[in-house]
């Protein structure tokens, strides 16, 4: 909640490239869920065929039809049921799912998520940096009390500055833009989600949200029309308060996303439910969340409780997708059933998720559903050729059709086969 510099240096296996070829690799060795019931199948399959073997063996050696032909049997069980077929059913299929993700620069990070990304009930968008740019700007600066526009510009940037918040940063681009000399504060605390608190010149300045004013026992009714106004054209309200006393309001708005809108209407049309999450107050974001058609929305959502949404919705029975990229966006990703990191985030958010997507483009997350259900398809298909190449094989090997046709299988066709 304070703040630092520091200087960080990338050495060649931390390199964007080495991660990106280090998790496909992982991704490719993980093991599906799915991957186990071949397991568990093949576990007693094995056995089962080696005993099939033995009675096929024994059954025609005891009708007298001699060793050599008994052990062609026996051969020719054990060759073509050979379970490798169930096997490779979905590692192989794993492997080319991650890789086309790969190609088209979605990174899977394990198996689980491939086969279960199809199957979600919801998908929940954080809002700055997920559905809008993340690079706000301040577009309205509205003073009441006693200082200019551009003075009150300056005593918001001035603990700002400090701050990693998105909205802390376009207020010190704003401040840039008019080139304001910023005087360093000699006290700064950050409250995650609501504000800042700093002190300058004997004097202890608020900078943050209504919320953050209401805590701090700070009237706001003076300004509520303009607030209103503000919010209901979908810009986020930081106010400034000196000594408990409001001096005015930035107005600060945050474009879409190119195909944010389309990518939701894609994913309602899937059947798929969509919400959006944020710590804006409930107007502004229903201001947003109309532009783009999303009905459900969590608003004045800090950001330790983002993750306790996500449980709210899983407790009721839901699968969830949470699709994010700040540093606190990662607890809710890691919670969700399936996490989806945008790659222009922060590192923390892309450790956490279980899906990257590099190019930062939203209609990405729809295609992860298409190569979900793509590769659960093949899958499937995989294990049901296998399942039937075995129980159609296995008898053809063992010699049923001898006594109708004459004809046993070579073991040199079965493997061929």
């Amino acid at each position: 909640t304070g703040s630092f510099t520091f200087e960080a240096k990338k050495v060649g296996s931390e390199t964007v490239l080495a991660h990106i070829i280090k998790l496909v690799e992982e991704a490719q060795g993980s093991k599906a869920p799915i991957q186990k019931l071949a397991d568990t199948i093949s576990a007693y399959f094995v056995p089962a065929v080696v005993v099939i073997a033995m009675i096929a063996f024994v059954v025609w050696w005891k009708l007298g039809f001699g060793f050599p032909f008994a052990l062609t049997t026996f051969i020719a069980v054990l060759i073509i049921a050979c379970p490798c077929a169930l096997g490779l059913a979905t590692p192989t299929a794993v492997m080319v799912g991650t890789g086309k993700g790969a190609e088209m620069g979605i990174l899977i990070k394990d198996a689980e998520a491939l086969q279960t990304a199809h199957q979600m009930d919801v998908i929940v968008f954080d809002k700055t940096g997920t559905l809008t740019t993340g690079n706000p700007e301040v577009t309205d600066i509205l003073s009441i009390g006693k200082y200019t526009e551009k003075k009150l510009l300056q005593r918001a940037a001035m603990g700002e500055k400090n701050s990693e918040h998105p909205l802390a940063e376009a207020i010190v681009r704003a401040s840039q833009r008019h080139r304001l000399w910023v005087p360093q504060v000699q006290a700064f605390r950050s409250f995650p989600g609501r504000g800042v608190v700093e002190a300058y010149g004997g004097k202890k300045i608020y900078v943050g949200t209504r919320r953050f004013m209401e805590e701090a026992k700070i009237d706001t009714s003076s300004i509520e029309s303009t607030l209103e106004r503000l919010e209901n054209e979908g810009k986020t309200v930081v106010i400034l308060a000196e000594d408990k006393k409001i001096q005015g309001m930035l107005g600060i708005a945050d474009t879409l996303k190119a195909h944010a809108k389309e990518v939701i209407e894609d994913l309602q049309r899937r059947g798929i439910g969509v919400s959006m999450i944020t710590g804006d107050n409930k107007r502004t974001a229903s201001a947003v969340a109309r532009e783009v058609g999303i009905e459900h929305v969590m608003s004045e959502v800090l950001p330790e409780d983002k993750v306790k949404e996500v449980k709210k919705l899983q407790d009721a029975g839901k699968k969830v997708v949470f699709v994010g990229d700040g540093v606190n966006d990662a607890p809710a990703i890691t919670q969700a059933n399936v996490g989806i990191a945008l790659g222009s985030g922060t590192d923390v958010a892309l450790e956490s998720g279980n899906i990257v997507l590099m190019k930062d483009d939203l209609r990405d997350v729809a295609k992860v559903m298409e190569l979900s259900a793509y590769s659960m398809k093949k899958i499937k298909q995989n294990l049901f050729w296998a399942f039937i190449y075995n129980v159609v094989g296995i008898p053809v090997a063992a010699g049923v059709l001898y006594p109708v046709t004459g004809w046993l299988l070579n073991p040199i066709i079965a493997g061929a086969a």
